[in-house]
Parts: structure tokens; sequence; C-alpha cells
């Protein structure tokens, strides 16, 4: 093409102004356009800074060709082989040859692939992937080919998992996302998040694909571990916790934030069978009660960057091909200005899973027609496009307004100014100091006390002689999914041992193995056969003999519960037991009639009836992150006081599934022989010390039906020691034209009160909190009486009346 007429130059340039000088009757914002393209006659306006993003998006969009647009859409992963070297650096002449139109972003520049093979995000064994220094040094070289070697010199989205952390090597491993819902304390959540993006942005990353802000309603589902729990309120409050931490809450993004991705739209955390990917059978109204709130909350009240539509169906339409759900709802009825993020090989299994196409153009212009702007892993099917454009099947306009959301993003990211890093901060500015406190202090507020019995907790370490630790994951420390391999993880056996020095001795036995390896991304999950079990039993039997009080650690790992992405790699299971003789090591131990404090560390909600039974003391960890150890160590020991509440009712057994607080009045009417009561309760933790919490105290007992009205409840710790407590603020719709659920959470605080301090927490309902979705599909606040409930859990609870005129 001759200099005269190639896009961007300076005759191209000159005329475009003089046009938008001609048109300035019409619109006095293109004279400021007109002169500034005129006065910068070298610099298209795209490139500069200081002009409105909406104008560089469209001078941008202008300037490309079908091809470069389609691009923008298009990440690598699998072939990251295209843009490397044989040794893993980023090779700009073999992107040039294979990508000559750019590239819109690249899947998890962290990690090795196309030289270590594996399936999925986080640490596969025995893979080494990039450090922080040599992430910014490959991200620093595909930007610069990106700016420097493409001809409009876009720059490219950087994507990385974080879903309790950033996952690569090195980074602060915090507890798994179930974990941190159990703090109920979102502003703990918020710079946890924010340490997270810190970490991501040192390195080049600029896309987080979290959090997770599901609704999880069936814990035989292997992810439930990744989410925030079964309650729309307290998903929602947390995913805005997390969003904060991430992004922020205003634009351009900070230099030390990214944006994020919400996960998963939606119905995901009800799988049929409890099996991932399973068909959500739920209704519009359960989508629009339950799992739509905490997206709508999200998009609604913060600048969200992306959201991630679900692999599940609903209604037999799959999430990446709805055009109803990701432009009706998400984008028309919620205002969403961001862009849609496909999953891992989300579209092409449109066509192999879900089998509505049989190959992959179809698929593509499915997905696009339902407003999937980016293809990830790989621009498999969106590679496609041109060719759908050229045939008709897609239209051009439909690619530019996906490709505006995508420089949208790039453009309020800073990215065409600042696209590169400092490598030598990008280690000084991962896993400092700081970062190691606040997960500390994170997992000490995840865990929950579940049993006290005769206050064994907290142990006086000067009682102790002998202290024996005993069980695998005691000193192979789980952390969860979704995780690669910090610095250091400090393991239960670490922090008893170091809280014993000087002052009495460790034993340890490892009791009981459960899998072979506890490798997340290992496909075959290996059991430990049952004569191995029985001589780790037997010794673990007799170092217990020869101590004074014992801590037990049970529970799962993280090949036991997890994501299930193919059919070779499953992670939901059809029972909340125990896996394992686990049961039979307990009972020994305790029959031993020894002080026993027993830990779960666990990715899903597990029947643990024999243990809640027959325990002294039980705690409900989780997954604790990098921080187990120590963390573990100050609650048992009592330097802190557990306040954690449960995120998700606990079964008794699997045959009570479903099984969440918020159900409708209907359900749960009985069984023959057994209970329908949870084994805990949604919201439920004990304390080391008690405490009182009154019945609420309405501002005004009747209110119009767009009126707020403010709820004081007072909180008093009774008890000897200081601690927290998370006061739950319930509502019943008492009467309604459509059934409402027997209560649903509203509101909660987490306060910390030193012995005999009282405090006033206020919180405030609003139109919204009174309102449901009636028979026509919309949301209205009916007249009648509202039961107004609080308490430290959902069963506990006191109440008063509010009457809505």
């Amino acid at each position: 093409m001759p200099a005269s007429r190639r896009p961007g130059s300076t005759r191209h340039i000159r005329i475009a102004a003089l046009a938008a000088v001609a048109a300035a009757a019409l619109s006095p914002a293109l004279v400021a356009v007109a002169q500034a393209q005129t006065s910068r006659a070298d610099k298209p306006l795209y490139k500069d800074a200081s002009q409105p993003v909406e104008a560089r998006v469209e001078d941008l969009l202008k300037r490309m060709t079908l091809e470069e647009k389609v691009q923008q859409m298009v990440a690598i992963w699998l072939h990251k082989d295209q843009i490397q070297t044989p040794e893993g650096d980023f090779d700009p002449v073999a992107a040039s040859k294979n990508f000559p139109n750019g590239l819109g972003q690249i899947s998890r520049p962290y990690d090795r692939r196309a030289i270590t093979q594996g399936p999925a995000a986080g640490a596969a064994a025995g893979t080494i992937n990039r450090s922080p220094e040599d992430t910014a040094r490959y991200v620093n070289a595909a930007q610069k080919w990106a700016v420097e070697k493409t001809r409009l010199g876009i720059p490219m989205i950087m994507h990385e998992e974080a879903l309790h952390g950033y996952v690569a090597p090195g980074r602060t491993s915090f507890p798994q996302a179930i974990g941190l819902a159990s703090t109920w304390d979102p502003k703990l959540v918020e710079r946890v998040f924010s340490v997270a993006a810190r970490e991501m942005r040192a390195v080049g990353a600029n896309l987080a694909l979290a959090p997770v802000v599901d609704v999880a309603r069936d814990p035989r589902w292997g992810r439930i571990e990744e989410t925030y729990g079964e309650d729309p309120h307290l998903v929602g409050e947390m995913g805005l916790a997390a969003i904060r931490g991430f992004q922020g809450t205003t634009l351009p993004l900070g230099k030390d934030k990214v944006w994020v991705t919400l996960k998963h739209m939606t119905g995901h955390g009800q799988p049929e069978s409890g099996t991932n990917i399973g068909p959500a059978v739920v209704s519009e109204r359960t989508l629009r009660e339950v799992f739509f709130p905490p997206f709508e909350r999200a998009v609604t009240e913060l600048p969200v960057g992306a959201v991630m539509p679900s692999y599940n169906e609903i209604d037999g339409i799959p999430s990446h091909a709805n055009r109803w759900l990701l432009n009706d709802v998400l984008r028309q009825e919620w205002g969403f200005k961001g862009a849609v993020l496909s999953d891992y090989f989300a579209i092409r299994e449109l066509m192999t899973r879900h089998k509505l196409f049989d190959n992959l153009g179809d698929a593509a212009v499915r997905a696009v027609d339902a407003t999937v702007d980016f293809e990830t892993p790989d621009g498999e099917a969106y590679a496609l496009l041109p060719k759908l454009v050229r045939e008709g099947r897609v239209s051009e306009a439909q690619i530019d307004d996906a490709v505006r959301r995508i420089l949208r993003l790039k453009f309020e990211a800073g990215l065409f100014e600042n696209p590169y890093v400092d490598v030598k901060a990008a280690a000084r500015k991962t896993e400092t100091k700081d970062a190691i406190a606040l997960a500390r202090e994170a997992a000490r507020e995840a865990v929950v006390l579940l049993k006290n019995d005769q206050q064994l907790l907290p142990l006086d370490a000067g009682k102790i002689k002998r202290l024996a630790v005993i069980g695998t994951h005691a000193n192979d420390t789980p952390i969860g999914g979704y995780s690669d391999v910090p610095r250091h993880v400090v393991s239960v056996l670490e922090g008893m041992k170091a809280e014993g020095k000087g002052k009495f001795e460790v034993d340890y036995a490892e009791g009981v193995r459960l899998t072979k390896s506890h490798a997340w991304a290992a496909d075959e999950v290996e059991l430990v056969d049952d004569a191995t079990n029985d001589q780790l039993r037997a010794q673990a039997i007799e170092t217990a003999k020869k101590a004074d009080t014992i801590v037990l650690v049970l529970g799962d790992n993280e090949q036991l519960s997890r994501e299930a992405w193919a059919d070779n790699h499953l992670g939901d299971r059809n029972s909340l037991e125990l896996i394992g003789p686990q049961n039979k090591l307990a009972a020994e131990i305790f029959a031993l009639g020894k002080p026993v404090v027993v830990l779960l560390l666990n990715g899903r909600p597990l029947s643990v009836k024999y243990l809640s039974e027959k325990a002294p003391a039980l705690l409900e960890g989780w997954y604790l992150g990098q921080e187990t150890g120590n963390a573990v160590a100050d609650v048992v020991f009592g330097r802190a006081n557990p306040g954690g509440k449960l995120p998700v009712s606990i079964a008794r057994d699997v045959g009570q599934l479903p099984m969440f607080y918020n159900h409708k009045p209907s359900a749960r009417r009985g069984y023959l022989f057994a209970e329908t009561s949870p084994l805990y309760p949604f919201g439920y933790g004990l304390s080391y010390t008690s405490f009182a919490i009154a019945a609420p105290v309405l501002e005004r007992t009747t209110i119009g039906r767009d009126e707020s009205v403010k709820v004081r409840v007072e909180v008093a710790n009774t008890g000897a020691r200081a601690g927290d407590e998370v006061v739950q603020l319930y509502v019943r719709d008492d009467l309604a034209s459509v059934t409402r659920p027997v209560k649903e959470l509203k509101a909660f605080e987490r306060v910390t009160l030193a012995p005999g301090e009282k405090k006033t927490v206020t919180f405030e309902l609003k139109p919204r909190d009174l309102s449901l979705w009636n028979v026509d599909m919309k949301r209205v606040v009916e007249p009648g009486t509202f039961t107004i409930s609080a308490g430290p859990n959902s069963v506990d609870l006191k109440s008063t009346t509010l009457t809505v005129k």
C-alpha cells in the first residue's frame, strides 16, 4: 500500500482532520479531535493519552483490518511454541511469522507451556514454572514485540489465575476461597487480593481469572472449595471485596491493580448429580434469586473488567451460547460494559461436550452471537472468524463490538503508555514480609471452631510435656487447587515444633495416608492400600501412647476434591465421608483417653458425624495456605481466638442433599429414621469466649415499600477472653405472592470485643433487601410483615417484626 494511503500516514491524518473540521457544526467535540490530529500529525490519536478512552478506541478500531481485529479476540497457550524458542524464551521472529496481525493476549505467561506440558493451572507434578524475574522478562519481551513489531503496536493482555493468591511459583498463597469466606471479613479479603494484584502486576500480568462468585449448593461438587459458599449475600460481599482488592474502585487501573474476571456465569454451583459441568436444573426464578445476585451486584456497583461464562447448560442452552444470559441480562439489563472471556476450551465444548455442532465454525458463530468477546486459552474457533465474516455468517459489526470492549480494557489498564515492568522489582514485590503476615492473619481468621468440650482449647503449653502430632497432612500440607509452590509452606508439624521449643517435646507419626500423591493436576488418583495404612496406624498409636496431648490432622487433599476438567480427570464425589481409614485411626486415638484436638484440612464440607460425637475438640481449617502451621499454632495455643463461621451448611450425610439453610417452606419435611437438620448450620462457629446477641431493634416498625430502615443489634462479650463474633441479620417475608425462603442473610459484621465490652452494630435494610421476583418476573416489594432476626448463626436467632405498607 502506498504511504499516502496507508492508515496512520501524515496525509491520512491531515485529511481526517479537515473532514472533522468540516463536520464541526454538527459536533463541536470533533473540533477538539481535529485539532489534536492536526497538532500531532506524527502521532495517531489512539496513542495520545490525553484523549478520552472512547475516542482512542474508535480511532484505533477504524485503522484495523478485519484480521487484526480478530487477532485481538484470541489468546495463546497450548501453542506457545509458536511464539517461543525451544528453551521457552519469547521469540519475536517466530511471533511475527505466526501472528503477523498481532495477538490479543497470552494465557498464563508464568507457566512453561510448550516446554513442560501440563493440563491445568497450577503446579503439575515435577513442573518448575517461571520465577518472578523470568516472568517479567518474558512479558516485557512479548509486549516489546506487540508494541514495536506489529503494525499498530497494540499491547497484549496477560491473564493469570489468582483464586487465593497469584498462582505462580514463590508467590503468596492465602487460604483457599472457602476458607477466606469463613472469615466473614470483607476488609481482610480486600487486603488479600490487593497483595495478589500487586504480585501479578509486578511481573506484567494485568487480568486475573478470579474471583469465583458461583453460589455453591452441592458439596459433592469438587469445585466447592473455590467458592465463597452457599449464600448469595455472603458470596456477593466477599466477591465485591475481592474485586476492590484486585481492581480498586475507579478507572483507569492503578499501577498495582489488575482487571478481574467474574467466574462462572452461572448456575455452576448446583450441577446435576453434583458433577462438574453437569446441567444446572434450575428455573429463571432460582437464577434471579440465588445465582444472579453476586454477578449483578459486582457489575452494577464496580467497574468489573470481564465476566466468564460457565461450562454448564441451563434449560438446554450452554452458557457460552446463551445470548439471553450474556447479552439480554448481563449487558442490557445490568448495563455491563466489560468483556466476556470464554472459559478454557468452552467454545470447542459446544461441539465436543454439548453436541450442539459438529464443527468449530458453527460454535464460533454461536459464541459471537452470544457476545463472547475473547476465546481462551487459544484461538482455535475464533481463528475462523475472518472466513465466517466473508461468508456472511458473522457481521463485522459484531467483531467491532467485541474488539471495542477488548481495546477499552487495554486503554483503561494503561498498557499503551506503560506496557513494561521493572524486572529487578518483580521479586522485591513478591511474598514480602507484610504479605506473609497477612497470610498468617487470614489463616487465623479462617479457622472455625466446631466443638470444644470442657474448654480443652486453647492448650496450655506449660502443662504439656510431650505432644503427638499425627496425620499425613500435618507434615505434607495441602493448600488447595489453583496453587503453585510457595517459597515455604509452614506445616502443622513445623508450627507445633516451633511452639514447643524449650517447653515440650513434639513427636510425629503419619498415621494414615490417603492418596499416593496429592498433585492437583495429575489425572489418576490412587488410594493407598489397607496394609500400608494398618502399619502407619499401629506406629501412630505407639507414638500417641507416649504423649500427654495429641493433635490429629484429618480431612482431604487436592486430589480428593478438585475441578473435574475431563473424563479422565475427575474430582467430584458421591460421598461426603472421610476417605480411607481416618475414622478408624481417630477411634483408636480417642480410646487412649487423652486430650485430642482434631484439625480438619479439606476442600469440601465433610460429613464428620463420628468426629463431631467423639472428638473433644474439633477445628475446621479448610486449606489455610502457606502459613497453615503458624496459624494453627496461634489458634491452638490461644494467641488467636477463633472467630470463623461456616459459609456452608455441613450435612450429616449425602442423603440429605441438597442441604442449604435458605430453603423453601415446603422442603425438609423429614425422613424415616433420620434427621433433616444439618450437622452444623450455615453461619456456625464457636469461640474461646462467649457472646450475647440481643434481639434486633428497628428504627421504625412500619415503613413504605420504597423506604429503608436501620436495624440495631447489641452484642456483648460475656466471657473472659477477647474474641470475634459475627453478627448476622436475616429476613423472612412472612406472606408473599410467590414462595419465599424460610430466611435469607441480608447483612453481617465481624466485631472484636474485649471481655465485658458491648457494641451496637447498625445495619440498613433497603427496599432491594425486602424485594422478590413476582409472578410476572418483576422485582417488587410487596406490602406485609417481615420477620427480622439476628444472631451468631442461621439457627440461634432472636426476632422482631417489620411492617411494610
